[in-house]
């Protein structure tokens, strides 16, 4: 049977690397963060963004990201209408996605950068918090063209609390080499049932 796991992190920890190296470990990986944004060019969504914020958040028929990050910003009740509009798309296509998963696939990966803070560790069967020092965390998202952490966490739990729920927890403080050591030890354990 499928081992069913909710991978989750603070900004900046490395989630992306970790699902990464979930899949060169031989998980079946998936990244909501990937579906919201195929999420945007879809022609419903579009259409219900610009009739809440008008023609400018989609120029050339295309949703602005930059722009509706700019609405939504520091505004709840946008954000909320945001979340309200693909949240629900999302955990659809995370449902379809697992249900087509073959029955000789052993550990599957999701990537939900806000699992806990949307009470979702019930569905999965471990969950995985990455997490990394804030000085190291900072340094990646100024190399990414970034705002530093300030201000960018407010939504999140902070990282300790994601570690004490967590089922497991991958320190990304080091090398790339490093942590696909620590993922593929996960990995191997999850495939023999252990943990979470």
């Amino acid at each position: 049977m499928t081992r069913f796991v909710g991978l989750t992190g603070g900004i900046g920890a490395g989630k992306s690397e970790t699902l990464a190296a979930s899949e060169r470990a031989g998980a079946e990986t998936l990244s909501t963060d990937r579906v919201t944004h195929d999420l945007l060019d879809d022609d419903e969504v579009r259409a219900t963004l610009v009739e809440r914020w008008g023609d400018e958040v989609a120029p050339g028929g295309s949703i602005d990201r930059n722009k509706v990050g700019e609405i939504v910003f520091g505004d709840r009740d946008e954000l909320g209408f945001l979340e309200g509009v693909l949240h629900p798309r999302v955990g659809l296509h995370v449902l379809e996605w697992r249900q087509a998963l073959g029955p000789d696939v052993e550990v599957a990966v999701v990537e939900v950068p806000l699992l806990f803070e949307a009470a979702m560790e019930d569905a999965f069967d471990a969950t995985v918090a990455v997490v990394a020092d804030d000085e190291i965390r900072d340094t990646r998202l100024r190399e990414r063209d970034h705002a530093g952490l300030a201000g960018r966490e407010e939504r999140q739990l902070d990282q300790s609390e994601k570690e004490r729920r967590a089922d497991h927890v991958i320190r990304n403080d080091g090398s790339l080499e490093e942590l696909e050591k620590e993922v593929n030890q996960l990995i191997d354990q999850l495939r023999k049932g252990g943990g979470g």
